[in-house]
């Protein structure tokens, strides 16, 4: 019995190690001289990681960006960040 349970934890942990394979990087856009940072704003008082991206992208938005990049975000609870806006 226990080394029917070994064999299939063992069997558990290498399934799962082939599974877990690291996503693949991200590649830059062919051209990206269009885009270029053109300031950044800011945003607080959001309660969840979904809220603060609404408003950071609100505010983006309102500033004409055509895109927008969060570079930080933080808090307890409230949570407040900042993104680099490019025109």
């Amino acid at each position: 019995m226990r080394k029917s349970l070994l064999l299939l934890a063992t069997v558990a942990l290498a399934a799962a190690s082939f599974t877990a394979q690291p996503a693949a990087p991200l590649s830059a856009p062919a051209d990206p001289a269009p885009l270029r940072p053109s300031g950044s704003v800011s945003a607080s008082g959001a309660s969840n990681l979904d809220d603060l991206q609404v408003k950071l992208a609100q505010k983006a938005h309102q500033q004409g960006a055509i895109a927008w990049r969060i570079n930080a975000a933080g808090g307890t609870n409230r949570l407040a960040g900042t993104a680099i806006i490019y025109k």
